[in-house]
């Protein structure tokens, strides 16, 4: 079998059907992926979160003590290094982050303290140091 019969044959072009073009045809042989999004999937579940710790009452009295003095010196416009819990947007628990501040005042009916940059939920504050 050496085709001889048709070597010589022209390419056949069909009358009826446009010719396919070359990007079209390419992605034919594109890569395939079956189950698209589960890469990201299973990256997004092996990803690490802390779990909130709540503080013991020792901590809890330094804190608030930490926190009366902070908002006696609100008038000085203070800074702090705060430690508080972000929590994380896409799945249970979060991080810990330690941040400079200064601080601008403290929402006592909606229990925030409020920064220059942000507004911080006193009950995410984990450990403040006054600077």
């Amino acid at each position: 079998m050496r085709y001889d019969d048709i070597i010589g044959l022209p390419h056949h072009r069909s009358k009826t059907h446009p010719s396919m073009p070359i990007a079209d045809r390419a992605a034919q042989f594109a890569p395939f992926a079956a189950l698209t999004g589960y890469g990201d999937a299973v990256e997004e579940t092996a990803r690490y979160t802390e779990e909130k710790l709540e503080p013991d009452a020792d901590r809890l009295a330094e804190l608030d003590e930490r926190l009366c003095e902070l908002l006696q010196r609100l008038h000085e416009r203070p800074k702090a290094r705060i430690t508080y819990f972000l929590k994380d947007e896409k799945k249970a628990g979060g991080r810990y982050v330690t941040q400079s501040f200064v601080i601008k005042r403290a929402d006592t009916y909606a229990k925030t303290l409020v920064t220059e940059e942000k507004i911080i939920p006193l009950q995410d504050i984990f450990w403040i140091e006054i600077e």
